[in-house]
């Protein structure tokens, strides 16, 4: 079954709202490269939409009708936006549910060292990566540091043209024999995944004048003190902004599109929904990529928790309706899917690859092997599902994570699956996931965002 190319539907018209939905997209991934920038932006973009926020009602017991639109703020990493619609939340709700989370390189809470005159801050990588993709690149710096007094100091180094950058060095080629007899994932190990800061002594006299120098940098321009290393949040991420990628412009190079181009198309979707039957749902959550777990991850209980507290302000709070408002729920689990790669074909079953251009991508099942850790999908919302986008004219193509034997990978779907509502993977395809630059197509993203918002008008 021979799938549409998206390039090959469009007029000039469509195709110039194609490169521009994709300026605005580049605008967000370039200036939200953590978790916390993820979620500040998206309560700038839903209080500007008219979202209030859920504590702020839950304190004054403000009730909530049909129409209102409300968002859950979680530590600042994970968050849940709800438009109520006119049917009883008992009858189920229509959730979009993708993470803001990416492979990183995460700096130890003691970290600072100086070797032979040069200032260095120890690592410790985040999430699946290889990490000899992560030497010699340029770096950035982003995060909080919050002082002993509670004060919250952001962090963010390496992204203004003025700014220094960072980055972890690597052997030169010519010492690099025995180097190169090691396997892919020991030629770099995780402890040499060490940042270089510094190589100017603060004064002439005394140890450690380099990282004096840099620290009396982070105490005159940030004002926090070796110390505060202990209570900050660190991410190292790969410098500069997302840009297009090929000579026609067609693709995005950006780091972080998993999973930030899916949490940016659902939200995108979200805030176009002004009334609905079922009430909508935009979940955007952290610690996908080291499991879901932690009390930002998709297995707390936070979003249970903010389904509890908006029945509640709705008037017909009750456990059990918890329950059956997440059981009549549908769900698409927006997260990536691996794109055809000429370069390393082998990999892929051609018949079930995700191609650019093909539009949104639908995965029955993601897992490893012999399906470990999947969701798989039930054929009955699937068929709605495929109703549903060839009514809105949505390019779809459906795929698996490459040959059986090859790997594999899981998302958030299992754990939402648990509540016994349908639920089915589905986003955009990118190259070189999990490396400090992805890749995507600017159809991909365009269809997924219009994927998810047929969603929401007709599930």
């Amino acid at each position: 079954m021979e799938r549409v190319l998206a390039w090959n539907t469009y007029d000039e018209a469509k195709k110039q709202e194609v490169f521009a939905f994709s300026e605005d997209y580049k605008r967000f991934i370039s200036v939200c490269k953590t978790e916390r920038e993820c979620v500040a932006e998206t309560i700038r973009m839903a209080e500007a939409k008219g979202y209030r926020n859920l504590d702020t009602l839950v304190a004054s017991n403000t009730p909530l009708k049909p129409g209102d639109k409300v968002y859950a703020n979680n530590m600042g990493k994970t968050i849940a936006l709800f438009v109520i619609g006119s049917e009883p939340l008992e009858a189920g709700m229509k959730i979009l549910g993708a993470h803001v989370d990416s492979p990183r390189l995460d700096i130890k809470q003691n970290p600072l060292y100086e070797d032979h005159d040069l200032a260095l801050l120890d690592t410790h990588y985040y999430g699946g990566v290889k990490k000899y993709q992560w030497v010699t690149l340029p770096l950035a710096l982003h995060g909080v540091v919050v002082l002993k007094d509670g004060t919250k100091v952001e962090v963010v180094i390496g992204e203004k043209e003025e700014d220094p950058v960072v980055g972890v060095s690597d052997l030169l080629i010519h010492l690099s024999a025995d180097q190169l007899k090691k396997s892919g994932s020991e030629v770099v190990e995780g402890e040499d995944l060490n940042i270089l800061v510094g190589s100017m002594p603060l004064d002439k006299e005394g140890s450690d004048q380099v990282k004096a120098m840099v620290l009396d940098i982070l105490r005159k321009e940030y004002g926090f003190a070796e110390e505060d290393f202990l209570s900050a949040e660190l991410e190292v991420v790969p410098a500069g902004k997302a840009r297009d990628y090929g000579i026609d412009r067609s693709m995005i190079m950006g780091y972080g599109h998993d999973d930030r181009v899916c949490a940016y198309t659902s939200l995108m979707a979200m805030l176009e929904v002004e009334t609905c039957d079922k009430t909508c749902v935009c979940l955007l959550v952290d610690k996908e990529e080291v499991g879901s777990i932690g009390a930002t991850g998709m297995q707390s209980k936070f979003f249970e928790n903010s389904v509890a507290e908006v029945m509640n302000l709705c008037g017909n709070y009750s456990e059990l309706g918890v329950r059956r408002a997440l059981k009549n729920s549908k769900m698409l689990s927006s997260d990536v899917s691996a794109a055809y790669d000429p370069n390393y074909a082998s990999v892929n079953e051609m018949k079930n690859t995700a191609f650019f251009g093909k539009g949104i991508v639908f995965n029955k099942y993601t897992g490893s092997r012999g399906k470990g850790g999947c969701n798989d999908a039930n054929a009955e919302f699937i068929a709605e599902l495929r109703q549903i986008m060839e009514k809105e004219g949505v390019v779809f193509q459906t795929a698996e994570l490459g040959k059986v034997d090859q790997g594999g990978g899981g998302t958030i779907a299992y754990i939402l699956a648990q509540y016994n509502m349908e639920v089915i993977d589905c986003g955009v395809a990118v190259q070189n996931m999990h490396a400090p630059w992805e890749v995507v197509s600017k159809a991909d993203v365009y269809e997924t965002k219009q994927g998810y918002v047929a969603f929401l008008k007709h599930a």
